[in-house]
């Protein structure tokens, strides 16, 4: 673990490695995780980050590609038909800054959308944020996720969470604790690293 917090964490069985940002649990020590995700939560907020090895599709341009995924995750947060889900910006990543040399091209989109947690009515107002890896050669689109929730519905399980009152997270010692911030997620996003190709055998 480094001197600021941050960790390297192996993914995917060793086939790839991360520098995690402070205060990450892994949560398939949880709950049962699908084999194609990784999926950090904060410890003292409801933020997270998840990776995921995605079939690369092949029929959508580069430039495009990181809003179809958006829009993947848009439907399945079941948020696909609300109108304060947008996309803000969209980017590209120069090579120089990612670890995974092997890419063809990669994508930093920023969104917004309005979740559900779980199975709730109530809707809490996220910040998205997704980096894009293409890797046509292995026929894989790699999708880092950062989920930040910026307003939580009184009505929401959360609103009791400490992420509820991003001015006062503390963690489990009394002291404050940090909110991940964008720039935490681009290290950790441009830190992914492939370490054995032969995952996508």
């Amino acid at each position: 673990m480094a001197s600021n917090g941050t960790h390297t964490r192996a993914l995917f069985g060793g086939s790839f490695s991360m520098i995690l940002p402070p205060h990450a649990i892994d949560v398939s020590e949880i709950r049962e995780i699908p084999d194609n995700q990784e999926v950090f939560l904060h410890s003292d907020t409801d933020q997270s980050i998840i990776v995921e090895l995605l079939e690369y599709q092949s029929q959508v341009p580069d430039e495009e590609a990181v809003r179809y995924h958006f829009d993947d995750v848009t439907t399945i947060n079941g948020a696909s038909d609300d109108e304060g889900t947008e996309v803000l910006s969209v980017e590209a990543v120069g090579r120089q800054l990612a670890a995974l040399q092997e890419m063809s091209s990669a994508w930093l989109l920023a969104g917004r959308q309005h979740v559900a947690k779980f199975n709730e009515q109530a809707r809490n107002t996220v910040n998205v944020h997704l980096v894009l890896f293409r890797l046509p050669q292995y026929v894989t689109d790699i999708l880092v996720t950062f989920n930040d929730p910026i307003l939580i519905s009184p009505h929401s399980s959360s609103s009791s969470s400490t992420a509820a009152c991003p001015s006062q997270p503390r963690g489990s010692t009394g002291r404050p604790t940090q909110h991940w911030t964008l720039d935490q997620f681009r290290a950790a996003a441009h830190s992914l690293r492939l370490l054995d190709p032969a995952i996508f055998a």
